[in-house]
């Protein structure tokens, strides 16, 4: 089998209503797919992570630097491909956007593995460690309006009620911001709902520390991303001196990247995002770092339907750390803000939320060759964006 050509599709439509994050706010959704085909007639997905101008950044790299080194290639030779592309790029990035290129590319020959073989990606992997993945609800982001807090309460109300038992806020406007919101939510679900916050980087260690022990009153689960990725030290003293879980490590790249971060003991839980830090060839690597040293995997998730899918494999071949009759479960990310590519993307819907609801915040395991989905391929190209 060889691959015979490789296709990017940036997809893009414009939201309703603003959303943001620490860092900026954004009124349009963008999604990067990525379409590996081969003389077999296998056609292998994957996604890049990286929305808007960023993804039309990438699309370049993987159709125009990446395409032309692994064109007659056999896609089941994912290492070889993986370490060759790594090696051609390495002196002009070895971080960033062109690690999210191959993480895309990469992925999508895991699909082409499984299509080829009958198999779905976790036996590939290693096979099922679980029939069932919890989920925690993503929402609550920032928008610039004076009842923010009055909508975080009704919005985390909603997930409850929607069958969620653990969610995730958006912080990192201000200390004194950030725990009027985070009480209206805890007001509004009540004590025993798991609850997380991200900060999206937006602080300094010395900030963090008192915004940390505060939200620890309010039984915040974990504090992630409270400083930027490039500082370990300062994720390293706040592990040291909060009693909550630290969780990052989605803005890092390669197991080169994840390997001081991860032996210096910086963080309590290891969010890798797959779609962005090598893909998984390399997910395996940093998974095995992470391990080693004892530390929890809990997959940071953010793009369409096609992350959500690959994820879910990647979920159910994790091992349980440390392991037991009753382990803790790692949960799977899901943004329930509104996303048609996660949504709509697909031929046979994920139906997450309808699962989640009926399960009491529990999916059922993928089944199927590959990642088990079919893409439509007309919503692909309603919503292509040609820029």
């Amino acid at each position: 089998m060889k691959i015979t050509g490789i296709k990017s599709h940036v997809l893009h439509y414009p939201l309703e209503e603003e959303l943001g994050y620490s860092q900026q706010y954004y009124t349009s959704r963008t999604t990067h797919l990525v379409e590996v085909k081969t003389d077999e007639g296998i056609t292998g997905w994957g996604e890049c992570f990286g929305g808007g101008n960023v993804a039309l950044a990438n699309r370049v790299i993987v159709e125009q630097v990446i395409q032309p080194m692994i064109i007659g290639m056999d896609p089941l030779d994912r290492e070889v491909i993986w370490h060759k592309v790594y090696n051609l790029l390495r002196d002009h990035g070895q971080k960033g956007m062109p690690i999210q290129s191959l993480s895309g590319v990469d992925i999508a020959l895991w699909d082409i593995a499984g299509k080829a073989l009958g198999l779905p990606v976790y036996q590939l992997l290693g096979g099922a460690f679980r029939e069932s993945i919890p989920v925690y609800g993503y929402g609550m982001m920032l928008q610039r309006v004076p009842d923010l807090a009055a909508r975080f309460a009704d919005e985390s109300a909603a997930l409850v009620e929607s069958g969620f038992r653990a969610m995730k806020m958006k912080i990192g406007i201000s200390p004194e911001r950030d725990i009027e919101l985070t009480n209206s939510v805890r007001q509004a679900i009540g004590p025993d709902i798991k609850l997380m916050v991200d900060a999206n980087h937006a602080y300094t260690a010395r900030e963090t520390i008192p915004l940390g022990r505060e939200l620890e009153q309010l039984g915040v689960y974990w504090f992630e991303e409270p400083v930027a990725s490039e500082d370990h030290q300062g994720y390293r003293d706040l592990c040291e001196a909060l009693d909550m879980n630290i969780a990052g490590g989605e803005g890092e790249f390669t197991r080169w990247g994840f390997r001081d971060f991860i032996q210096k003991r910086c963080i309590d839980v290891l969010q890798p995002e797959v779609c962005g830090l090598g893909g998984i060839t390399e997910y395996q690597k940093v998974l095995a770092l992470a391990h080693a040293h004892f530390i929890p995997v809990v997959n940071h998730v953010w793009g369409s339907a096609v992350a959500v899918a690959v994820n879910m494999h990647l979920l159910t071949a994790l091992p349980d750390l440390p392991g037991g009759a009753h382990p803790v479960q790692p949960m799977l990310e899901y943004d329930t803000t509104p996303n048609k590519f996660r949504e709509e993307l697909l031929s046979t819907p994920l139906n997450i939320l309808k699962q989640v609801k009926k399960n009491d915040g529990f999916i059922s395991i993928p089944r199927g060759p590959g990642f088990g989905f079919e893409v439509d391929l007309d919503f692909v190209a309603h919503y292509s964006s040609a820029a």
